[in-house]
């Protein structure tokens, strides 16, 4: 356990932003669930916007967000050629 104030501080901290963290990843998983399936404008939409929220929060690196928008970009270009 920490001894320091500060350190005692920073474990709080780390405690605050991992629940967050989970929150939010969990939240982008079940968002990520409804765009790549067969899903509306506005899912895909909605996810796209969750991913950015999340870079700017820092939970994801942005190359990762880029490259889930990417694969969101090219299920949408399928399933539209597909029906």
């Amino acid at each position: 356990m920490a001894n320091l104030q500060s350190s005692k501080k920073d474990v709080r901290r780390i405690s605050r932003r991992t629940e967050r963290n989970l929150a939010v990843k969990s939240r982008l998983k079940t968002l990520r669930k409804k765009a790549l399936g067969e899903a509306s404008a506005e899912d895909k939409s909605a996810y796209a916007s969750a991913l950015d929220k999340a870079v700017k929060a820092g939970v994801l690196h942005k190359n990762k967000a880029n490259t889930e928008k990417a694969k969101l970009a090219k299920n949408g270009l399928h399933s539209k050629s597909l029906h």
